[in-house]
C-alpha cells in the first residue's frame, strides 16, 4: 500500500506497559475500530509492548511501525520525543531507556513523602495498584490513586493541587538528554518527533532553541494534530512545520477511555499543506499481508 494514501494516521498512545490502562492488544482493537489506518504504540521510555503490538495489529489487518515516548530534560523542563519506525530489540534503545527509567522509584518514594506530610498516606502504596510495570511508576499513577481514594474529583484536579512544581508532590527528575534520545532512535533506524509541543510552555526564544538543536541532532519531525492541541495550536504547528521543514505528525495521546480528552484516532486531519511523517516511513511500516 503506499502510504500518499493514508490520511488517518494514529502514532502516540500508551498501554498499560507505561501508564495508560488497557493492554496492548485493546488498544490495536480499539483503534482498529475506529478506523485508524495506521498505528503506533509510544509507551513511556519503554519498548517492552512493541511485539505484542505488532502481533495484534497484523491480526486485525492493521499496519502498524514501532513507537516510543522518551522523556528528556531541555531548559529545565521535561520535553517528550517521539521515536518512529526503530528496531525495538536494537540494544543500545534498549539500554538507554532503561537508564532514563531507572530512577523513577526513588523519585515516587520522595512524592509519597511529600504528600504524606499534608496528611496523604501510603500513596506510594496506593500508586502501585495501577501500576503494570513498576520501572515506570508515575505521576499519572499517583493521580488515578488521589481520585479514587476520594481526594480529588479526577486527574486534572490532582495535577493541579499535588503534583506540579511548587505542589506537594511534586519531585523534579533528570530525564535523557536531548542527544542521547535522538542518537539511540536513530542509530535504532527510527525516525525522531517533537510531541505535543504547545504543552511546554516555552517563551518563543526557548522553544525555537528546542527546534533548532532538535534538527541539530538530526530530528525530522513535530506533532502538530494531538489530543492536548487546541484547533488554534495546531494551526500554529502547521505553520511552525512548514516553517522548519519538519515532518508533520498526528497522534491523540491516548491513555484510557475514562480519562482522554481524545480517543484513539478521533482526531482533526493534518493540513494537506503538510508532509506527513508516514510518508518517510514506508519501508519500516508492518504491512499486514492482504496490503502488501
Amino acid at each position: 500500500m503506499n502510504t500518499n494514501l493514508l490520511t488517518h494516521a494514529d502514532l502516540h498512545c500508551h498501554s498499560k506497559v507505561s501508564d495508560g490502562t488497557l493492554e496492548p492488544e485493546a488498544l490495536a482493537a480499539r483503534a482498529k475500530a475506529n478506523g485508524v489506518e495506521l498505528w503506533s504504540l509510544t509507551d513511556h521510555d519503554e519498548v517492552g509492548g512493541q511485539q505484542r503490538a505488532i502481533n495484534a495489529a497484523k491480526a486485525l489487518g492493521l499496519p502498524y511501525v514501532t513507537g516510543v515516548e522518551v522523556s528528556v530534560t531541555f531548559a529545565g523542563r521535561v520535553v517528550h520525543i517521539i521515536g518512529l519506525g526503530f528496531d525495538h530489540q536494537n540494544p543500545a534503545l534498549v539500554a538507554g531507556l532503561r537508564a532514563t527509567r531507572g530512577g523513577r522509584e526513588a523519585r515516587a518514594r520522595d512524592m509519597a513523602a511529600g504528600l504524606a506530610q499534608v496528611g496523604i498516606k501510603d500513596a506510594y502504596e496506593g500508586a502501585l495498584k495501577y501500576v503494570g510495570n513498576p520501572e515506570l511508576i508515575s505521576r499519572t499513577h499517583f493521580a488515578r490513586f488521589l481520585v479514587e481514594s476520594g481526594h480529588c474529583q479526577d486527574v486534572p484536579e490532582v495535577f493541579r493541587r499535588y503534583l506540579t512544581e511548587g505542589k506537594p508532590g511534586f519531585v523534579e527528575h533528570r530525564w535523557a538528554r536531548l542527544g542521547d534520545a535522538l542518537r539511540w532512535i536513530q542509530e535504532a533506524g527510527g525516525l525522531a518527533v517533537i510531541a505535543h509541543p504547545a504543552r511546554y510552555g516555552f517563551t518563543p526564544t526557548e522553544e525555537f532553541a528546542l527546534i533548532t538543536d532538535f534538527i541539530g541532532h538530526g530530528g525530522r519531525g513535530i506533532e502538530v494534530v494531538t489530543g492536548s492541541h487546541s484547533d488554534a495550536e495546531a494551526a500554529k504547528y502547521t505553520e511552525t512545520a512548514i516553517e522548519f521543514d519538519l515532518l508533520a505528525s498526528r497522534g491523540s495521546d491516548f491513555h484510557s477511555p475514562e480519562e482522554s480528552r481524545t480517543d484513539l484516532g478521533q482526531l482533526p486531519s493534518l493540513s494537506g499543506r503538510l508532509r506527513p511523517v508516514w510518508m518517510s516511513l514506508e519501508d519500516r511500516i508492518f504491512w499486514p499481508s492482504c496490503l502488501q
